[in-house]
């Protein structure tokens, strides 16, 4: 069973200047690429759409579940990681945070992978998931077996594959890797 992880379009303000942004100009033609490439693989409508709770992930599926006339389930474990620091300071823990290992991180973090990861076992049908960079990296990297937080850097819109196969997941291809920083 195929699953798929896109990473919501370019926010309209970085993480260090709103909690909740929406899409950019540019974020909503990179959600419209997505469902465009996402359609002619469930133009029969056999797929569930997930999104985080975030308005820029929202945004994100509204392309695919309009052309596709479904609605879009909310699911709070397909969540950006909770910073726990103030919005001022969350950039530059961003910036620590991907440069660390797992077993550096509280007990709370693995939950939260987890979380996520259990999600998409529990899945029973093709989905395409809206979320967030870093948990595209928990889950690629908890497939892969990868020590640190970043095994991958998934571009706004972007597309991961995986693949839900006797119980385990794998990967099947990464999205477009971006070549700037995350906002």
């Amino acid at each position: 069973m195929d699953i798929y992880l896109v990473r919501h379009g370019e926010a309209a303000a970085s993480w260090a200047q709103a909690p909740d942004p929406g899409l950019s100009d540019l974020g909503h033609q990179q959600a419209a690429d997505a469902a465009r490439t996402l359609l002619p693989q469930f133009a029969a409508g056999n797929v569930q759409l997930l999104s985080s709770p975030l308005a820029r992930a929202q945004e994100t599926a509204l392309p695919l579940a309009s052309q596709l006339g479904l609605t879009v389930q909310v699911d709070e474990a397909f969540r950006e990681i909770q910073a726990p620091v103030p919005l001022e300071q969350r950039q530059a823990w961003l910036r620590q945070f991907m440069r660390q290992r797992w077993d550096e991180q509280p007990a709370s973090l693995h939950r939260w992978r987890e979380g996520a990861t259990r999600q998409l076992l529990a899945l029973t049908t093709p989905a395409v998931v809206f979320t967030h960079f870093l948990i595209i990296n928990a889950v690629v990297g908890q497939v892969q077996g990868a020590a640190t937080t970043l095994c991958c850097w998934p571009d706004n819109g972007s597309i991961t594959h995986l693949r839900k196969s006797d119980g385990r997941l794998q990967l099947v291809a990464l999205g477009a890797q971006m070549d700037t920083v995350v906002n």
